[in-house]
Parts: structure tokens; C-alpha cells; sequence
């Protein structure tokens, strides 16, 4: 059974969509909210989940945020942490200590249009495509290495709420699925990039190198 930490700062759609899937093997061990208002946090208590605030403000820097939110993560020994419409930036040395074990989702088809503002962004580009990708979170703002994506057709009338609110849907179709694939040891990153299937266990069962003199 692999433990999930799941990061919100609102709602927290996404995390709804993990918590029910019932995804086999996996336990959302704790959810956990830098918004004491969150209300994804009242959602996952009503179900039994450890509903933790954090609140960022409280704290000096985002180094010290980070560390309580780490030591928030660690005592639920998560195996996994996801990131479900969590906004903050993640400093370097937050994103080093779960590198390989933290997912993202960001509205568009990276590595067009990182950042906010997607959809008014891809409207204004006049894209015939929108979408999702799930990545893997490092230092580098949505730019991790990707595990999947998903597409819709852009249609004329399109605003960026209605295409926002599609591409959401879509959302909470390709994060469950990408969470699953990571319980089952389907997904790793080798060399950079994510590999699944027999390459991904490969280099879960490799040894760890051993340093030389």
C-alpha cells in the first residue's frame, strides 16, 4: 500500500477525482491545504481523511513554509505527493527532497504556456488545441518530466471559461489514471524522461550506483 499526500489550495477537484477513484494500493493518507479556507479540506474530513491547514502566511519565508509543509508530507509517510491545485511555487530544495515522487497537473499542453493564464493565453495564440499534462514536479516551474496529456479541440465560441472548464473535465480523467500508473510501478523517470511499462521497472528494481573514489 503506498501512502499519497495530496496538496490543495481551494476546492480541490483533482484531489476529488483521486479520492474517488478508489485507486487500488493506494491510501490518500493525509490532504493538505496552505488556505486554512480551503474548502477541499472540509471535503476530504467529512470522508475520514487527515485534513491538515498550513497556513502560509504564518510563516517568515517560503524556505520555512516549505520546511513545516515537508515535515507535514513526512509524517504521513507519503509515498507520493500530488499537487492538486496547489498555488504555490515549490522552492528548489522542497522539490529535490521528493524528486521521482511528485506529481503535477497544469492546464495546457506543456511545454506551450507554463505559468498562469493559460486558456485566455491559448485563445490569444489562436491554438486549435487545449488541454492537460500531468508532470513530474522539479525546480524548474512546469517543466518536469511528462507523464501524459491530453487534448480537446478548441471551438470558436470558446472563452476561457468555458474551455477552462472542459479542459477540467479532462483533468479529472488523466490525473487518477496517472496516479494509478505510479502505485503500479508502471512510470519512472530514466535519463530525464518518463518511461513506463518494463523500462520503468527496470529502473525501479536497478540498484542504486555506487560511488567511486
Amino acid at each position: 500500500m503506498k501512502n499519497i499526500v495530496i496538496l490543495i489550495s481551494g476546492r480541490g477537484s483533482n484531489m476529488q477525482a483521486i479520492v474517488n477513484a478508489a485507486i487500488p494500493g493506494a491510501r490518500i493518507a493525509a490532504v493538505i491545504a496552505n488556505r486554512p479556507d480551503a474548502a477541499g479540506l472540509a471535503w476530504a474530513a467529512e470522508r475520514g481523511i487527515a485534513a491538515v491547514a498550513l497556513d502560509h502566511k504564518a510563516y517568515a519565508s517560503r524556505e520555512a513554509f516549505d520546511a513545516a509543509l515537508a515535515e507535514a508530507i513526512d509524517a504521513h509517510e507519503a509515498d507520493l505527493v500530488v499537487l492538486a491545485g496547489f498555488m504555490r511555487i515549490l522552492s528548489e530544495g522542497f522539490t529535490a527532497r521528493y524528486e521521482g515522487r511528485m506529481l503535477n497537473i497544469h492546464p495546457s499542453l506543456l511545454p506551450s504556456f507554463p505559468g498562469l493564464h493559460t486558456h485566455e493565453r491559448a485563445l490569444e495564440m489562436g491554438c486549435k488545441l487545449a488541454g492537460c499534462t500531468v508532470h513530474f514536479v522539479t525546480a524548474a516551474l512546469d517543466h518536469g518530466p511528462i507523464v501524459s496529456q491530453g487534448a480537446i479541440n478548441v471551438l470558436d465560441d470558446d472563452t476561457p471559461d468555458s474551455l477552462a472548464a472542459r479542459v477540467l473535465k479532462l483533468e479529472h480523467q488523466l490525473y487518477p489514471e496517472a496516479v494509478r500508473r505510479f502505485v503500479a510501478g508502471d512510470i519512472a523517470i530514466v535519463d530525464g524522461k518518463v518511461a513506463s511499462g518494463p523500462a520503468a521497472a527496470a529502473s525501479l528494481l536497478s540498484p542504486a550506483p555506487v560511488a567511486k573514489d
